[in-house]
């Protein structure tokens, strides 16, 4: 606790000052990468509702669902008949939720995650029916725990904190700006600013999906809170630690690293990832774990992605063949078509990638044109994409071949 007190007195500090609301800047980055890790990354004006989903791509889906489309169709009524859609759901808030390795213990941490994306999913279905039950249902999610909350703890903190804080804002974007009538919306700023924030700000030198996690995380609270010091931290973290999850072969014989990890060495960089020694475009530091854990990231990768876009700063040049590539190397070993090589793994995958690929396909195939056959294949056969519980939700329904 007197961590997080003496790192959100300096995010206060600094907000006072000016020092974490900076220009935006909406060139490409730099060559300097040091540079331009450090430069403001905020758009001038934030876009609402703008993290995950734009109002464009929500009306696009609205109109789809009214017209009867697939996979449209199939997909909301997915979301509507679970259970995170239930109107008789009873949120479950607890002041302190404690999260050990593999939320064991689990105090709190599945009650988080869930009523956070129920929040998500009644703010979806209100958009769709303009069913106002549902509107209020995500409010009385979000004002439960925001009355509650004070706290964070155990070894898998910071995680659960992203994975909820992956799901709020896109709950509250909705609601507050489309909406419109959520009282405590100014309590629920709070609680993000003052629980969530001082847990994620420093990123992680775990596994990359847990810092992956954390800047989607903060990307969405900095959108919701108008807050471009968070932004600009979210996209800090995120330039350097993207080219540290996905290879590329531009990249050298061996791949990029985060310098506070001090992986320099081969032997280091090669333990690190997995035990994986051959290099290859789409492999990620998590390929040879298993999919689930590499799932998660390349799911926080397109989230950032498609939300920096939202906001006006595109960054799918400069990252875009990062996730294309970790997308069709992930799906081709995920189809299970052909033998894994000798050289991948040691020749055994642990298979299972879940309902992450929409997201990143729909912006680099259906908006951008580019052929990605394996992604294609293994996106389509898995239709309608659900939840994976964690921090993804109804990916077919929001983002399925949607041009906006």
């Amino acid at each position: 606790m007197r961590k997080k007190a003496v790192l959100l007195a300096v995010l206060s500090a600094a907000l006072i000052a000016g020092t974490l609301s900076t220009p935006a800047l909406a060139s490409p980055a730099a060559p300097d990468r040091t540079a331009a890790v450090n430069a403001p990354q905020a758009p001038a004006t934030f876009t609402h509702p703008g993290v995950g989903v734009s109002r464009p791509q929500l009306d696009f889906v609205r109109a789809k669902v009214q017209a009867g489309a697939q996979p449209w169709t199939n997909a909301f009524n997915q979301a509507k008949n679970s259970a995170y859609a239930s109107l008789s759901r009873t949120p479950k808030p607890r002041a302190v939720v404690e999260c050990g390795s593999y939320s064991n213990p689990n105090y709190g941490c599945t009650d988080e995650r869930e009523d956070a994306i129920a929040a998500y999913t009644d703010a979806l279905i209100w958009y769709v029916t303009r069913d106002d039950r549902y509107a209020q249902k995500a409010i009385q999610l979000m004002d439960a725990w925001s009355a509650t909350i004070r706290d964070h703890t155990n070894s898998n903190a910071p995680l659960q904190t992203a994975w909820a804080a992956s799901s709020w804002p896109k709950a509250a974007e909705i609601i507050k700006h489309v909406y419109g009538d959520w009282p405590n919306a100014g309590r629920f700023a709070t609680m993000l600013r003052n629980v969530y924030v001082p847990e994620i700000y420093n990123g992680s030198n775990s596994n990359g999906n847990w810092e992956l996690s954390m800047t989607e995380a903060l990307q969405g609270i900095g959108v919701f809170l108008e807050d471009r010091g968070i932004y600009d931290r979210a996209i800090s973290l995120f330039r350097v630690r993207t080219p540290a999850f996905v290879y590329l072969e531009s990249d050298g014989a061996l791949p990029k690293t985060k310098p506070a990890q001090n992986l320099d060495t081969r032997d280091k960089i090669v333990a690190y990832w997995q035990g994986q020694s051959t290099f290859v475009n789409g492999l990620t530091q998590e390929t040879c774990r298993d999919f689930v854990h590499t799932g998660y990231g390349i799911s926080a990768i397109s989230h950032v992605l498609e939300t920096s876009r939202i906001q006006g700063i595109d960054l799918y040049p400069e990252f875009g063949a990062r996730l294309q590539h970790a997308l069709g190397f992930q799906a081709r070993w995920e189809r299970n078509q052909e033998p894994v090589p000798s050289w991948l793994c040691k020749g055994s995958v642990e298979r299972g990638l879940g309902p992450i690929t929409e997201v990143g396909y729909n912006a680099l195939h259906t908006r951008l044109g580019i052929a990605m056959s394996n992604t294609q294949a293994l996106t389509e056969s898995r239709r309608p994409a659900g939840s994976n519980n964690l921090f993804v939700a109804w990916e077919t329904l929001t983002h399925a071949e949607n041009p906006s």
